[in-house]
């Protein structure tokens, strides 16, 4: 068949035109085909749970805790310690508390953080990770105590940074007086390193709750399937390897403790005990002061150990408050425990000494205020306001038999009492948690991550629970106290703890520092 040139140009035509139908219909298809994908996508992304994102509130609030608790450090503890010494000694305390503050600020950024909170680890210890803050920017978040809700992970490292500085500071008050500048500050460098950072991993590392309830809904979801559940039920225990051991009770701890943690809302032992007794080794270790106890060594301005105490008051709302890291009930609770307890042990103390020494005292009521703050620090979170008033009323009387009556019959110069109120005081607390925590007492009960059908209660056993903090205690003290002594002895070897005779009796100021507190 031929046809003619007219119909062919016809033919060509027709099947250009459904040549080109057929493409514009593939591309329908596939614009068709795409858009149902976007769909697919977007049903895909609003049906799973959007990544928790910090809110300003919380965020706020640690920040300003974190200015507070440095200002506990830096003057607070400084005017506090500084008032109590004799004037010749003022600048020197002084100096070595704000140093300690600068220098542990440095070493918490360069491998403190890591190994103690940042970097998971195991039951003793963190990894190296996040060392010189590797890996951490505005974006990086860090858990806090509550489902679904996250902090900036540089707003919680700078939080935990002040309580590195506050801890060591401490310590300073039991030798205070005749110990050399630079044995302090090497002491402090290897103190925070093997002692203090080991002690806040045991304690304060934890799982992130939502990653706990995630392994405790796949373990709920796996129903009757062995792999699933063996999955799940895996996840769960490598989160709690990578916990404390004290905060887990596991570890060389699971004997006694059973998997019940210790409680520490924010540190009756990692701060407190353990300041305590690295104290009262250092002040047995140093030596007594020359004159002690023979020549009276009043302070020489307990104006500014006033001052010192309001400002550690003050600032101690940040450390027992903050220590929720966010905004919420839980944070008021703290707020009013710390409140309260410090009231009554404040006024606790005035009376006591009232009674038995005949005259109501500044400094009686400063270290009563002190010794409550050290108490409810661990329970501020747990008890409840009447609980947290009881501790403070009981914590004096101790704390004032150990620092009159103990210390006198022992011999020990504790010069500023850092053991008689910071040790006891924080083993009174952090033993009282455990049975104030209890929800017939008032307090708050036991949180279980996994139960995620029961709004997270865990279960509260009296017996277990003041055991799973005795061990705690003990393992602060037996590590504390043991470890500080060989660092003590350590720094004797390399520089020596203790300043000459002569110029101890002259005054650290001038012989250390070569400056005076006052020039009048």
């Amino acid at each position: 068949m031929k046809f003619s040139p007219l119909k062919k140009a016809a033919l060509a035509a027709v099947g250009i035109g459904a040549l080109g139908a057929l493409f514009t219909f593939d591309s329908a298809l596939a614009q068709a085909a795409a858009e149902a994908a976007k769909d697919v996508a977007k049903d895909a992304a609003a049906a799973a749970p959007a990544a928790p994102v910090p809110n300003k509130g919380d965020t706020a609030w640690l920040l300003t805790s974190s200015l507070l608790v440095l200002m506990m450090s830096i003057p607070g503890l400084a005017l506090f310690y500084g008032g109590l010494v004799r004037s010749k000694n003022m600048l020197s305390v002084l100096t070595q508390v704000m140093a300690i503050v600068s220098m542990v600020g440095l070493l918490w950024c360069f491998y403190g953080y890591s190994i103690s909170l940042g970097d998971g680890g195991g039951y003793y210890l963190g990894g190296f990770g996040k060392a010189f803050l590797k890996g951490i920017d505005a974006n990086s978040v860090s858990a806090t105590f509550s489902n679904g809700v996250v902090v900036p992970e540089f707003a919680y490292m700078v939080f935990q940074m002040t309580f590195a500085m506050i801890t060591p500071a401490l310590i300073v008050g039991a030798f205070a007086e005749r110990m050399k500048f630079s044995a302090v500050l090497l002491f402090v460098f290897l103190w925070v390193t093997f002692i203090y950072f080991p002690i806040a991993h045991w304690v304060w590392a934890t799982p992130a709750p939502d990653d706990l309830a995630a392994a405790a809904k796949a373990l709920a979801a796996a129903g009757e399937d062995a792999a699933k559940k063996a999955a799940a039920q895996g996840k769960i225990d490598e989160l709690i390897a990578g916990a404390g051991w004290i905060n887990q009770g596991k570890g060389i701890g699971e004997f006694l403790m059973n998997g019940s943690g210790a409680l520490d809302f924010a540190g009756g032992t990692v701060v407190h005990i353990n300041a305590g007794i690295a104290g009262l080794v250092g002040a047995i270790m140093v030596g007594k002061r020359v004159g002690y106890p023979r020549e009276a060594m009043m302070p020489h301005s307990l104006t500014m150990t006033m001052i010192g105490t309001s400002l550690l008051w003050v600032g101690w709302f940040g450390f027992n408050a903050g220590s929720n890291l966010e905004a919420n009930g839980t944070t008021a609770l703290a707020f009013v425990n710390t409140m309260v307890a410090t009231c009554a042990a404040a006024f606790s103390w005035l009376m006591v000494e009232w009674m038995a020494k005949g005259k109501p005292s500044l400094l009686g009521m400063a270290s009563g205020a002190v010794a409550g703050l050290v108490a409810v620090t661990p329970a501020s979170g747990y008890a409840g306001p009447m609980g947290s008033i009881v501790l403070g009323l009981i914590v004096s009387p101790v704390c004032l038999i150990f620092v009159s009556k103990v210390k006198q019959a022992l011999g020990y110069d504790d010069a500023l009492d850092v053991f008689g109120v910071h040790c006891v005081g924080g083993v009174l607390g952090a033993i009282a948690t455990g049975i104030l925590v209890n929800p017939a007492l008032g307090g708050v009960g036991i949180t279980d991550y996994t139960n995620i059908t029961g709004n997270n209660a865990g279960t509260y056993a009296f017996g277990q629970q003041v055991t799973s903090q005795i061990v705690a205690v003990l393992a602060t003290l037996i590590w504390s106290g043991i470890g500080s002594a060989i660092l003590y002895k350590v720094v004797d070897l390399i520089v020596g703890l203790r300043v000459p005779t002569d110029a101890e009796r002259e005054g650290l100021d001038v012989t250390e520092h070569g400056e005076r507190a006052y020039n009048y």
